[in-house]
């Protein structure tokens, strides 16, 4: 797969989670950002091919790469074990978001928040992860990302290291400001469509919801909802 733009690749070669074959850069381009991934490729013994714009225009899926592009393998699964070490741990739990983009974001927020983890339901995005790494401000390759082939299942394993499990819906909720998440703490958060499945809310110690500045009757989005929440979470642990 080809990933484009500093960002992403600079992202993609510091975060370790897949193999790189080459980097195409631009031969008249000069910059202190370029010249970093050039010397994070070369000490990682990374090709790299210095090519005119059209050349690399021709290579690119788009235009916005910006004279730095790189083949690489897709992504490496994180285990699930991977986000459980920390005793203050928290994690998110995403359920029924399509659209890389808006799973981009949400990558993106729950990184800046200080996320331990997220847990996807297993599913190929090879054809977008190209998006997702670039709309996450590569933080899809810092992150850990664990594709899980059953949800309820590893919602199980977290509560028996210890994970109190919050579901971010309105049913018998409790305001999220009103929750301690001192602990460890994983939270559910469905997409606008599908929501959360029965099996994962069936494991939830309580419900919270994001209380409003006015009557407006709409939920929030997914990846509105998990930056809300995450860095709710980030304020209260920098209380401590």
């Amino acid at each position: 797969m080809i990933i484009e733009g500093n960002i992403s690749v600079k992202a993609a070669i510091l975060g370790g989670k897949r193999e790189i074959e080459k980097l195409f850069v631009d031969e008249k381009k000069k910059d202190k950002d370029l010249s970093f991934i050039i010397h994070q490729a070369m000490n990682r013994n990374i090709p790299v091919e210095k090519l005119s714009r059209e050349s690399i225009d021709n290579i690119a899926q788009g235009r916005t790469h910006g004279g730095c592009i790189a083949v690489c393998e897709t992504r490496r699964e994180d285990a699930l074990e991977d986000c459980l070490q920390k005793k203050d741990a928290f994690v998110f739990l995403v359920e029924g978001v399509e659209d890389p983009y808006n799973l981009g974001y949400i990558i993106r927020s729950l990184y800046a928040a200080g996320c331990d983890g997220l847990l996807l339901r297993k599913r190929d995005w090879k054809d977008s992860e190209s998006v997702i790494l670039k709309s996450s401000a590569g933080a899809l390759d810092y992150m850990h990302i664990v594709m899980s082939d059953d949800l309820s299942e590893s919602v199980g394993i977290c509560k028996a290291n210890g994970f109190r499990c919050y579901a971010a819906m309105r049913k018998d909720a409790i305001s999220y400001f009103d929750v301690s998440y001192q602990g460890k703490s994983l939270i559910a958060v469905g997409g606008e469509m599908r929501g959360l499945s029965k099996g994962v809310l069936a494991q939830m110690d309580q419900n919270i919801f994001i209380p409003y500045a006015n009557d407006f009757r709409n939920a929030l989005n997914a990846a509105s909802a998990c930056t809300a929440i995450g860095f709710e979470i980030f304020r209260q642990r920098q209380t401590l």
